[in-house]
C-alpha cells in the first residue's frame, strides 16, 4: 500500500491512498486522520498494521471517497493549488553512511585517509542526526546548497520509517544532500555538512512494509538535470548494502529514544562525480519503481 500526504486549499493536510494513478482521500470521512502520523499512532493503539487499518477505513467508505489524479497533486507546492507534501512529518531523520561497498571505496580514494574504510570494516556503523521537519523538503520542494559550500552533492538513498521501537513500518526515498567539501575539510565538521535548511528531501510516497517483498532488492536511480540536459545518471540496487536494517537499528536505539514516525536513511550506492556539484536551478530526480519519483529543484542559500 502506498500512502501520501497532500495539501488541499481551504482544507489543509490530508492523507491519501495511492491506487494506480489515483489518490483516494482517506481524511475526508475520517476527520481525526489529518496526517500519516495520526495513522501511525492509531495503528499502534489498536494493534494493527498500517495496511490493515487503512483497509478497514476504506471498507466503510465504499463509494464515498473523493479521488484525485496523482499527476495533478505531483506539482510544485503552492498554497493555491492541491499538491503533495512530505509523506509524513518525521519528528526526526537519521542517516547512516558507508553502508554500500562502492561508496566506501570511492570516498576512500577522495579523502586521502582511511576513516571511511575503517567505518566500513568496523562493527559500529556511521550514524548521524540528519534533520528535523523544518529542514525537510517534500516532492517538488527545493533542496539547498549551503552558502559556504562549493561542493554539495545529492545522495540518493532508500529510507525506512519506524513505528514502535525497532519496527519498520514503511519505506520511502531520501535525498541526503551533503556539503562534501565541508565534511572533507575536517570530519568534525560533519554536522555542518549534513544539517541545514533544505538538507533533506524524502518521498514521494510511504510504501507500507508489507508491500515490499524484499527491501534488499530494490532498484534506485538518480538523474540530475541542468537546463535542458541530463548531466548525470546513476543507479544502484539495495542488494549492494553491506549492513542489514536490524543492525542499523540496534545501534540507533542504544540509549537513544527514537520517536515513532522517525525516518532512517540507509546510505547511498550512487556517487556523483565531484565536478557535478549541485547548482541553483538543477533538478534532482530519485526513483524506485516500488516507491515513485522524488523530484526536487536546487536553490543556492
Amino acid at each position: 500500500m502506498k500512502l501520501v500526504q497532500f495539501y488541499q486549499p481551504g482544507q489543509g493536510t490530508g492523507v491519501g491512498v495511492v491506487r494506480g494513478d489515483t489518490v483516494l482521500d482517506l481524511s475526508e470521512n475520517n476527520p481525526d486522520i489529518e496526517t500519516v502520523n495520526d495513522l501511525i499512532h492509531l495503528a499502534s493503539t489498536v494493534y494493527m498494521s498500517l495496511s490493515e487499518l487503512v483497509n478497514r477505513m476504506l471498507d466503510g467508505q465504499a463509494g464515498r471517497v473523493t479521488e484525485y489524479s496523482y499527476d495533478l497533486l505531483d506539482t510544485v507546492p503552492d498554497i493555491g493549488v492541491p499538491h503533495l507534501t512530505l509523506p509524513l512529518f518525521a519528528p526526526e531523520v537519521w542517516g547512516f553512511g558507508v553502508t554500500y561497498k562502492r561508496s566506501a571505496q570511492v570516498r576512500d580514494s577522495d579523502a586521502e585517509n582511511t576513516i571511511y574504510d575503517q567505518v566500513y570494516k568496523s562493527p559500529r556503523p556511521e550514524a548521524f542526526f540528519k534533520a528535523t521537519p523544518s529542514r525537510c523538503s517534500g516532492p517538488n520542494a527545493p533542496i539547498g546548497v549551503r552558502s559556504d559550500s562549493t561542493l554539495t552533492a545529492t545522495e540518493p538513498e532508500l529510507a525506512y520509517v519506524l513505528g514502535e521501537p525497532g519496527e519498520i513500518i514503511g519505506y520511502t526515498l531520501c535525498n541526503d544532500v551533503s556539503a562534501w567539501d565541508i565534511e572533507r575539510e575536517n570530519p568534525l565538521y560533519l554536522n555542518q555538512s549534513k544539517i541545514y535548511s533544505g538538507c533533506c528531501a524524502f518521498g514521494p510516497t510511504l510504501v507500507t512494509a508489507d508491500a515490499i517483498d524484499d527491501p534488499y532488492n530494490l532498484d534506485i536511480t538518480c538523474q540530475i538535470i541542468r537546463g535542458e540536459s541530463t548531466i548525470f545518471e546513476g543507479q544502484a540496487n539495495t542488494s549492494q548494502l553491506a549492513r542489514k536494517f536490524e543492525e542499523l537499528n540496534e545501534y540507533l536505539y542504544r540509549d537513544n529514544p527514537i520517536p515513532p514516525g522517525t525516518v532512517v536513511s540507509t546510505g547511498t550506492g550512487i556517487m556523483v562525480p565531484n565536478d557535478l556539484s549541485l547548482m541553483e536551478g538543477d533538478i534532482v530526480n530519485i526513483s524506485s519503481p516500488n516507491i515513485g519519483t522524488l523530484s526536487n529543484p536546487v536553490i543556492q542559500l
